[in-house]
């Protein structure tokens, strides 16, 4: 689905969904500006754009304001894995919350559509399964992942404030669990944990039994739902995920059977506040965009594994 005339704003642009995302947009045609602190982000995700008369990027802290002319804001800035987020617990707080004021601040004053990109997080530890939009959470207000998950809540509070106070187009998305090239190897996500582990030759590392439960998406379908939710009519919140629900043991397997069929399993103490299980309603989606995950866990996998073996050659010779 094309975009015609629009100048977009692409916080978080130099990361792992902000990049692909970007490569949406100025392959479609549109103008793009990406913000990046580079903290998660790599400027190398965006190699291919640098220089082209349609794209400029920014070095930019979203805590701090900025002004620029744009007719549509996509909110992805935030560090989005446990590592990174509870590395700076405030600092990640204060990113939800102030980013998100600053974002909207400035759709309001130019008068664009703001799309924030809000996460399964804010459903915490559920007890309702799969997740619907209109469950409201089970989350701990006080616990080493609350400065995401209560970030996220708050950001979104945020949008349906400025909504209706000012009259803020605005767009929410919940993302689950989302995987494919350009994940970090060091960001503590299972699809990366374990690919990195298994191309190393190292066990795989479950944490608790591996008896929990998550839904992976692969970030061509996460995109495209993306868009679609900014294009579309409804404001949100909108589940955006792979309803196809695998125990971490079960992707344990299949990525080991890929790599090296022979490495181990060892077990792990679970996390604080790990949720147990975690699959998406998506009837909403399905409705209201016509948009359903396309690209199997199987299939979105053989992309991400051939992206984590580069990666992992170049960063072995830069060691060298």
């Amino acid at each position: 689905m094309p975009y015609k005339n629009y100048r977009n704003l692409v916080t978080g642009g130099a990361g792992f969904l902000g990049s692909h995302l970007i490569d949406r947009l100025m392959n479609d045609g549109e103008e793009v500006i990406c913000l990046d602190n580079y903290f998660t982000g790599r400027k190398e995700n965006l190699s291919k754009w640098i220089g082209h008369p349609m794209f400029e990027l920014i070095r930019h802290d979203v805590t701090e304001p900025i002004r620029v002319e744009v007719d549509r804001i996509w909110h992805l800035a935030c560090p989005a894995s446990p590592v990174h987020y509870q590395f700076n617990p405030i600092k990640t707080a204060k990113t939800s919350f102030l980013g998100t004021y600053n974002m909207l601040g400035l759709a309001r004053r130019v008068g664009a559509r703001i799309l924030l990109a809000s996460t399964s997080e804010v459903y915490g530890d559920p007890e309702i399964h799969p997740q619907p939009e209109s469950y409201k959470g089970c989350v701990n207000t006080i616990g080493i992942r609350s400065c995401y998950d209560e970030g996220k809540r708050i950001a979104e509070t945020l949008c349906f404030d400025y909504q209706r106070m000012h009259s803020t187009e605005i767009r929410i998305i919940r993302i689950f669990n989302t995987y494919g090239p350009r994940m970090l190897p060091d960001d503590g996500r299972v699809v990366s944990n374990f690919i990195v582990q298994a191309l190393r030759g190292q066990p795989l590392t479950l944490y608790g039994n591996g008896s929990q439960t998550r839904s992976f998406c692969y970030v061509d379908d996460l995109i495209e739902g993306m868009v679609r939710v900014m294009n579309g009519s409804h404001s949100g919140p909108i589940n955006i995920g792979n309803p196809g629900e695998f125990t971490i043991k079960q992707l344990a397997e299949l990525i080991k059977n890929k790599i090296n069929p022979q490495l181990k399993l060892i077990e792990k103490e679970l996390p604080e506040d790990d949720p147990m299980q975690r699959k998406p309603s998506i009837k909403l989606a399905k409705k209201e965009l016509d948009w359903e995950p396309i690209i199997s866990l199987e299939k979105g996998l053989e992309p991400t594994i051939e992206w984590f073996k580069k990666a992992l050659l170049k960063e072995n010779s830069v060691k060298r």
